[in-house]
């Protein structure tokens, strides 16, 4: 009896440590879910926080050139206003002249409108001038259409097909207490000069397009834009982006939020869903996939390998990936061998952005990242945002094939700048 009495009492125990396992469990679960959440409400904050740095610099900078500006016209105002007022004189009095002659004239014209404005002759005439008008202009637009597919390109490789822009960013908190930038902007926007370490030295240096400190993520893609286009029209474009740690070439590619800092690869999505639906009504039909690699290390990453092709996100594990590579095709191009392609809809412009922010939130979850001395989170690779485009005309039968390459390369700084230099294969 004592024995048995045992193994009831054992059972009682295991009976209770199972329960309170399930307990445990549960709020393990629980708690995994909360982190979860407190992750997801970090990554936004992060987001925020980046968008109202970036938008209080640009809006600092901004003011400063107002303010210099608001100085240059008022003396230009002080010194016209002279003048201005001898001319309202005049103005005054030849106002008066052209009244006069104007309401005679006025009246002439009202009795020739009474005297048609019921005949029905006029009114077919009149019809028929504005129908005969509208197929002009249909024509017009259509052969306008050839001409500037044909034209634009031909002006992009005029103006140079290898360009090079510098963009200046605006101080930022973290900065210092520095107010006095170091580099120069010439007005004519091409050129700027860097101090030296002493008083009247300096260095001068031209470029294609220089961006001031106020510029915006509008203005920057304004200039860039015209590539885009040319990716539309079936042509391969790449833009890099170079520079230190946190010298703003993440911000100028991807930006942050969904308003004014937003950067070029939303904006350039934006365009090309736009055009490709105004595209249309002659015709044409496009196809936009999109794929995001990194290089870290020398070895090549897919950012995308987490979602499917249709942009929803999938549970598998990574290291069981396809490795990617480069390979040529038999033609001779280059092209990612083994990369996710995620499609993004053209038809619907709200859609293909929602699917767009999707494949930059994963991309940014897979980069590499690392804190140095010059950036919280500093991106240690090469990370590459390609969109493959395919046209097709029903009516002319030409098919069209472009892509866009939008490359944020890591740091261009030494190693003792960043602090980086302890660990060499970071930095590989």
């Amino acid at each position: 009896m004592s024995l048995e009495s045992e193994v009831f009492a054992y059972q009682k125990d295991i009976e209770t440590s199972n329960r309170d396992y399930e307990n445990l469990e549960k709020d393990f679960k629980e708690l995994e879910g909360s982190q979860s959440q407190n992750s997801e409400a970090q990554i936004q904050l992060e987001v925020l926080t980046t968008e109202h740095t970036a938008m209080t610099a640009q809006l600092n900078a901004t003011c400063a050139d107002l303010e210099e500006i608001k100085t240059r016209a008022k003396a230009d105002i002080d010194a016209k206003e002279e003048q201005w007022k001898n001319r309202e004189k005049e103005l005054l009095f030849e106002m008066s002249v052209l009244k006069s002659r104007a309401g005679k004239s006025a009246d002439d014209d009202l009795d020739m409108e009474n005297g048609d404005v019921d005949d029905p002759a006029v009114l077919k005439a009149r019809i028929e001038e504005r129908d005969r008008r509208i197929a002009e202009l249909e024509e017009q637009l259509l052969n306008g259409e050839q001409l500037r597919r044909a034209l634009h390109n031909r002006i992009q490789e005029l103006r140079g097909n290898i360009r090079v822009f510098v963009r200046t960013r605006p101080f930022l908190p973290n900065d210092g207490a520095a107010s006095n930038s170091s580099i120069d902007i010439m007005p004519d926007g091409e050129s700027l000069a860097i101090q030296g370490k002493h008083a009247g030295e300096g260095h001068g240096f031209k470029f294609d397009k220089v961006f001031a400190p106020s510029a915006g993520q509008g203005v920057v893609f304004d200039e860039v834009s015209e590539f885009v286009q040319s990716a539309l029209d079936g042509y391969n474009v790449c833009l890099f982006s170079y520079g230190q740690t946190g010298s703003g070439k993440t911000h100028t590619m991807q930006g942050s939020g969904n308003g004014a800092m937003r950067g070029i690869i939303p904006r350039a999505v934006e365009q090309i869903l736009q055009q490709a639906a105004l595209m249309q009504s002659q015709r044409w039909k496009f196809t936009m996939k999109a794929s995001f690699l990194e290089i870290y290390n020398e070895d090549l990453r897919d950012l995308l390998v987490m979602m499917n092709s249709d942009g929803s996100f999938k549970q598998r594990n990574t290291s069981s990936a396809n490795k990617i590579s480069i390979k040529r095709n038999q033609e001779g191009k280059s092209y990612v061998d083994g990369i996710n392609k995620v499609v993004i809809d053209v038809e619907d412009k709200a859609a293909g952005l929602a699917q767009l922010e999707a494949v930059m939130v994963a991309a940014a979850r897979a980069r590499s990242v690392a804190t140095t001395k010059m950036n919280a989170q500093s991106s240690r690779s090469h990370s590459v945002f390609m969109l493959h485009l395919c046209g097709s005309n029903e009516e002319s039968g030409t098919i069209v094939e472009g892509a866009l390459n939008l490359c944020d390369l890591a740091g261009s700084e030494r190693l003792d700048r960043s602090g980086a230099g302890s660990d060499h294969k970071r930095l590989k």
